[in-house]
């Protein structure tokens, strides 16, 4: 989830009184923004990982799948949902999957040949079946399909929305501790309702 703002109202709100809601000042202070990286359980309905910080670099998304792993060396397998954002299908990914396999594989050179010779080759190479860790990317436009974006919903109902934050540090911690609280009181299995029917006729 990227571009998460950092606002500060420049006001107080005006708290609720018998029949009117809470009022709201429009005017807020800018303070930068945060990523996040999260890694979200869809056995279990909670964040394994969450990882907050300015840059959204493919090295970033590589050292938190890394430290994903670290979790669990022992599984034989690691099934991750992405959609088709470009630092899903980088280098640096492709790399730590292919360290991964028993056998050293060629990937060639990146932009020139082999596996790392374009974004739809390293795409197919992380979406492999055989290798430990399989990368299931959702088709384009269709990254609703994957639970974590239901997480970030709800990270922005609950925190985001009403949120006033005077750092990006703030904004950061904050954050971590709504990830903290939600897997010790909210976290469970979503629900998935859709039945595969097309959506419009």
């Amino acid at each position: 989830m990227t571009g998460i703002q950092a606002l500060e109202r420049t006001m107080p709100d005006i708290p609720m009184k018998p029949g009117r809601c809470v009022k709201r000042e429009f005017e807020y202070i800018r303070h930068g923004t945060q990523t996040l990286i999260a890694s979200f359980n869809v056995a279990t309905g909670a964040i394994d990982l969450a990882t907050v910080g300015d840059p959204r670099t493919e090295q970033d998304l590589a050292a938190h799948v890394g430290k994903l792993i670290e979790q669990s060396p022992d599984a034989t397998k690691y099934h991750l949902v992405m959609d088709c954002l470009n630092t899903h299908q980088s280098e640096a990914l492709v790399r730590l999957v292919a360290n991964l396999e028993p056998v050293p594989i060629e990937l060639g050179c990146k932009g020139k040949s082999g596996i790392l010779h374009s974004m739809i080759t390293r795409s197919e190479f992380l979406a492999d079946p055989t290798h430990r860790l399989v990368v299931h990317f959702t088709p384009k436009h269709c990254s609703w399909m994957n639970q974590i974006e239901i997480w970030f919903g709800i990270l922005v109902r609950k925190l985001l929305r009403r949120g006033n934050f005077t750092s990006t540090e703030a904004l950061k911690t904050r954050i971590l501790e709504f990830v903290e609280y939600f897997n010790r009181t909210m976290a469970k299995p979503f629900q998935w309702t859709y039945k595969g029917k097309p959506l419009c006729n």
